[in-house]
């Protein structure tokens, strides 16, 4: 289980994260959500012990990531939006770099890569940066590690690849594992990600499981417009709307309107799933 307590961070006199307090368990995929600046890179450092939190604390399975213990840091990665193109090939990067991880699997690696079809003797510097995100996708889940943070990690992707990255999450990684998801193409991951996380600025908006919003929330595909709806969109032959759900109707999640519905609702949203 991963423990975050009344969580603050500030750059220089500016607070990103203040008062965060959540607990992420085990056997879920976390969907981190908010707009740039919310502060979703810096929680995936501090998670990641890259960074120390300026107040409150984080613990994973009882430890302080920032202590850097080795124990510790072989069970989780962290792989950001921005990747390096060093100057030799995918495989001679992952034996390398495989070498601090004792779990690695070299075979894996090479198995994920070829699902992602990209070829794992080409350097670094001259692949696309699809390929190379790819590249550290495929050592990030061939890491075996319980806990995975990815920051965007289906920028740079093409359709198929992002089909790809999906099934290779479910199928590489085990069901104590605890995957927080940063994202904002929220369409890439929709059917994947449970619960979800909102930030907003210096708080959580929203962490809920998918069959709590469904509780809380009806999403509506009609063709009718409510008035009420908390948030409603016009598609192509009807409105994506979100409501207030007081009768526990079901209905299928729409991430990004459900997105939209907390912005705009910040207040009501919390009152509604604190309850």
């Amino acid at each position: 289980m991963i423990q975050i307590e009344n969580l603050g961070f500030s750059y220089g006199s500016v607070p990103v994260l203040s008062h965060i307090t959540m607990n992420l368990e085990e056997g879920r995929i976390y969907g981190l959500l908010g707009e740039n600046g919310v502060g979703k890179t810096t929680l995936l450092t501090i998670l990641s012990g890259l960074k120390k939190p300026q107040q409150g604390s984080v613990l994973v399975d009882g430890v302080n990531p920032y202590d850097r213990d080795p124990d510790m840091l072989q069970k989780l990665i962290y792989l950001p939006d921005e990747v390096m193109p060093y100057n030799q090939t995918a495989l001679d990067y992952a034996k390398f770099a495989g070498k601090f991880r004792p779990d690695f699997s070299l075979d894996l690696f090479q198995e994920i890569m070829a699902g992602f079809e990209t070829d794992c003797t080409k350097k670094m510097n001259k692949m696309s940066s699809g390929q190379l995100k790819k590249t550290y996708i495929s050592f990030a889940l061939a890491c075996k590690a319980k806990y995975l943070f990815f920051d965007e990690p289906t920028n740079g992707l093409d359709i198929p690849s992002k089909a790809q990255f999906r099934k290779a999450l479910m199928k590489y990684t085990s069901e104590d594992s605890i995957i927080v998801i940063s994202t904002h193409q929220v369409r890439d991951l929709e059917n994947l990600i449970d619960p979800i996380i909102i930030l907003d600025r210096q708080a959580v908006l929203l962490n809920a499981s998918i069959e709590q919003i469904t509780s809380k929330l009806y999403f509506d595909y009609g063709t009718t417009l409510h008035p009420e709806a908390l948030y409603s969109e016009q598609l192509p032959g009807g409105f994506i709307q979100v409501l207030l759900n007081p009768d526990g109707e079901e209905s299928k999640v729409s991430v990004e309107a459900l997105f939209n519905a907390v912005h705009k609702n910040k207040e009501l949203i919390k009152n509604t799933f604190s309850k």
